[in-house]
């Protein structure tokens, strides 16, 4: 069969370029229409219980993460001028399109009884900028007052905050960004003028930060990835065509992904972002293979049409199977049954596909064009250091197999203990720096405020207007004391806050009265508020009960305490106590809210990666036994495949990297990749086995020589290419970059050192062959006196 593909690739050769020109600027013309995500990643299932309680939260309430925050710890803000400056910034941002609210003590709002009509009045405490610094005192002292803003927009350490709400349309469209940088402008002009410092934080402004990210590192990353490749391909082959038409196979596939991306309506999201330079890492390694082993058959004497066939022909098989194990790493992801990581599989599995259908035809049929190599392109076969190093693993295999077999038991036994050692946590922005001023800023508002991640708890009260039943809101009551009283959490807010707050300003403001009124208080208190038309006042009302009243929010904020923490807060201690409360009532109260889903999503993704590896696993198994047909086969080139593995959760677990989404991802990808490395080694030592009639040592020693190098070669590249993500700042990338690229060399090492010691071992121990290669017959490959017609093929040989 490859002998018929061989030529048919070189006797078509004008053919096949024109279909992958067209096919590419086709391509091309649809990556046009690809989109940047603008959302953060649904990772739980739609049917999901925690899921479905929070959609409908949604429904009832809205975005509960719409909220940008700027936050001030600096007397100088009580300065007159300066704060008049303040107030300026807060109705400067709220002209801004896609605001929808502000919410400062420049422009707080003061609930007052208007005893005349029996209605509240929504005033605001300044209703123009203050003229002396004695009335701006007098004015805030008033604010102060008023328990509502305590701990929410004025701390106990005179931190405030200015709340900023957006409109969810645009926080959920490109828009975003430039609403983000329109009021990030505005807020750096108010440091400049003032002198004082501004603390950002809130969802929106995180979501903003990332995604710009991921839109200049998915460029950035593409450009360096190509530097590196081409930077390593030139140190390898010294001459100019091995190092640009690579690239030029990389560029369409680039092209490709894209088109992909936009032709199955996918965006560009952080996972899909990775595929551009994680693909050019990936298909370089075919060009090596298929350059490395033309330049081998052509110093052998063979012509250049002799040798261009025999690569199609030999290393094409092995490609083509290599490739599919690659892409396998990646496609098992669609197995997670969430829908970012299907996309990211997809789209990788699709475009593997076409790298190794573009590099098999694309390669030959350019060097088929172009003068055979002389001596100068073949200097690379007799390079002295590697040549040297393949001589010292032969030597290893051949004479020192206890010290192999001595380190790898001891690697296994040091990783083992440092797998123990590795946690299951994720932060909501545990994927910027630490010293990141995002984090930074983060951190000033969970000491001053708790946080600013969001956390709900509605209660469904059974029936509609249930919220007015006697002794309903006691209880929420006792759900905000409880509530109140961790330290993690915000004060919360609810109907019963602004029953309260209507209770003080029904009594002239006193803040004693800062308290559920009793029965006959909180009959005038709603006769007061139904009689109120302000708009605000009907929003806030609106945000706290639903419209049929049965469905009461207590919204809360908290601080980015980790999964683990949270998991153990809301399942052991918040939960539990909800339960205790609503005993013996009507009352069914549910936790829920955009942390909670982040933190469960976590959980959900790592027990899915889990099972998307076993699945590579057994997949990966089943195509070695196809083509081995031998159990101990299999056995022998899983086990070189496996500790590098099990190396990298040791690693974790020393270095303390916790095991989450963007370090699960790596264990299945970097396994497709690195049994490529033991399908190569293993193909060319059955080839070898053959001809040597069975002489298992002397065809170890040939499989050596001969993939040797590329193993090398393609391993540098990919440790290479990964490594570069360890650049980004990004924790979830800077983890794929580390822990792809150290599992893949530690995986080259074990393939060109354990594996070929395996098998020798098992040659020395069983001296009858045929076990070793029984079933083997169906791994097909011509035999090697089969020429290729090279009548079918008109190829001027410039030999």
């Amino acid at each position: 069969m490859w002998k018929k593909i061989s030529e048919f690739i070189l006797g078509n050769r004008i053919a096949i370029l024109v279909f992958i020109g067209v096919s590419t600027l086709f391509m091309g013309y649809q990556a046009k229409d690809v989109k940047w995500s603008y959302q953060y990643i649904r990772i739980i299932p739609d049917h999901d219980p925690d899921m479905v309680n929070f959609n409908r939260f949604q429904e009832l309430f809205g975005e509960d993460a719409s909220n940008f925050v700027l936050g001030i710890k600096d007397d100088k803000l009580f300065q007159l001028e300066n704060f008049k400056k303040f107030m300026e910034l807060g109705n400067e941002i709220k002209q801004l399109d896609g605001i929808t609210s502000v919410l400062s003590l420049a422009n707080a709002p003061n609930v007052v009884a208007n005893r005349q009509e029996q209605k509240f009045d929504i005033e605001q405490f300044f209703k123009d900028p203050p003229s002396t610094q004695a009335e701006l005192d007098s004015i805030l002292d008033k604010v102060e007052t008023i328990k509502a803003y305590k701990n929410r927009l004025i701390s106990e350490n005179k931190a405030t905050a200015m709340v900023i709400s957006m409109d969810p349309v645009i926080l959920n469209s490109k828009d975003r960004t430039k609403v983000m940088k329109r009021l990030e402008a505005k807020a750096v002009d108010f440091e400049k003028e003032t002198g004082i410092h501004l603390y950002y934080a809130g969802m929106p402004y995180v979501r903003s930060i990332m995604a710009d990210k991921v839109k200049a590192e998915t460029i950035k990353f593409l450009a360096i990835s190509i530097g590196v490749v081409a930077l390593v391909l030139f140190l390898f082959f010294r001459s100019f065509s091995p190092v640009f038409f690579p690239l030029m196979v990389i560029c369409i596939v680039i092209v490709w992904i894209m088109g992909t991306l936009a032709l199955l309506n996918y965006q560009i999201t952080i996972l899909t972002g990775l595929l551009p330079p994680v693909l050019v890492v990936i298909g370089i390694p075919n060009c090596i293979y298929l350059l490395n082993k033309y330049h081998q058959e052509y110093a052998t004497g063979k012509n250049k049409v002799e040798a261009l066939g025999y690569i199609i022909k030999k290393i094409g098989v092995v490609t083509l199977i290599t490739n599919t194990t690659t892409a396998i790493g990646f496609m098992v992801l669609i197995t997670t049954g969430i829908t970012a990581m299907q996309e990211f599989g997809i789209v990788a599995g699709i475009n593997i596909a076409v790298t190794f259908l573009i590099s098999i035809s694309f390669i030959p049929i350019v060097f088929s064009y172009l003068p055979a190599p002389d001596v100068k392109h073949l200097k690379h076969l007799d390079f002295k250091p590697t040549a040297w190093l393949i001589h010292q693993l032969e030597m290893l295999v051949l004479h020192h197999r206890g010290i192999v077999y001595g380190f790898t038991t001891l690697m296994v036994a040091v990783s083992i203990y440092g797998s123990y050692q590795v946690t299951a946590e994720a932060y909501m922005v545990d994927d910027l720096p630490e010293d990141y001023h995002v984090k930074q800023d983060l951190r000033f508002f969970e000491t001053e405020f708790k946080g600013v991640m969001p956390l709900e708890i509605v209660v469904n009260t059974q029936r509609k207007k249930g919220y007015l039943k006697k002794g309903t809101l006691g209880k929420v009551e006792q759900i905000e004391n409880f509530v109140s009283s961790l330290p993690e959490v915000s004060p919360p807010i609810s109907i019963n806050t602004f029953l309260k707050a209507g209770n003080q300003a029904f009594h002239g403001g006193d803040s004693t009265y800062f308290k559920l009124p009793n029965r006959s208080e909180t009959s005038y208190i709603m006769k007061y508020a139904r009689n109120s038309t302000d708009d605000n006042a009907s929003d806030l009302s609106n945000s706290m009960v639903d419209s049929t009243g049965q469905y009461i929010r207590v919204s809360m904020n908290m601080a980015d305490i980790g999964s683990i923490r949270m998991e153990n807060l809301v399942d052991s201690v918040i939960r539990p106590k909800l339960a205790e409360i609503v005993k013996g009532t009507d009352l069914e109260p549910m936790v829920t809210g955009s942390t909670l889903i982040f933190i469960k999503g976590n959980d959900f993704l790592i027990k899915n990666l889990k099972q998307s590896m076993l699945i590579a696993f057994f997949l990966i198994a089943v195509i070695m036994g196809t083509l081995f047909g031998n159990l101990r086969i299999i056995i022998i080139s899983l086990i070189p495949n496996i500790i590098p593995l099990l190396f990298t959760l040791g690693l974790m677990g020393f270095l303390g990297i916790p095991l989450k989404p963007s370090t699960a991802i790596v264990f299945s990808i970097a396994f497709g990749i690195s049994v490529d490395d033991s399908i190569h080694f293993l193909a060319k030592y059955r080839q070898e086995i053959v001809l040597h009639n069975f002489n298992m040592k002397k065809a170890i020693i040939m499989a050596l020589r001969e993939t040797g190098s590329s193993m090398l070669y393609t391993s540098i590249v990919l440790f290479c290419g990964f490594a570069i993500f360890m650049g980004s700042t990004f924790g979830a990338t800077q983890a794929l970059g580390l822990l792809t690229s150290v599992t893949l060399i530690v995986a080259m090492t074990t393939n060109l050192t354990l594996l070929p010691c395996l098998l020798y071992t098992f040659d020395t121990t069983k001296q009858d062959m045929n076990p070793m290669i029984e079933g083997m017959d169906h791994f097909y490959f011509e035999d090697e006196d089969e020429e290729i017609d090279l009548g079918k093929i008109n190829v001027n040989d410039n030999k």
